[in-house]
């Protein structure tokens, strides 16, 4: 089935409820409601107790000597 067919078709549906209902062959019986009425209460709450025993970080700098390599480039003769 091509888009518009399928289209139309959905179309022509539509089209035949919103006749029924305006003609009155079809009729929704609407209510009032209303909501429950619920009754929600809530108290403070604590947070919970914690206990950590974690590492001591300890922070520093110490001086070092490193050994760099050198990086060069070699002339094959080209200029």
């Amino acid at each position: 089935m091509s888009r518009n067919v399928l289209l139309g078709i959905v179309a022509a549906v539509v089209l035949i409820g919103i006749i029924l209902f305006a003609t009155g062959f079809w009729s929704a019986d609407v209510k009032e409601g209303a909501l429950p009425d619920v009754k929600v209460s809530a108290d403070g709450g604590k947070l919970p107790d914690v206990d950590v025993d974690s590492k001591e970080v300890v922070v520093g700098t110490k001086k070092e000597e490193i050994e760099v390599p050198v990086v060069g480039v070699k002339d094959n003769g080209e200029d």
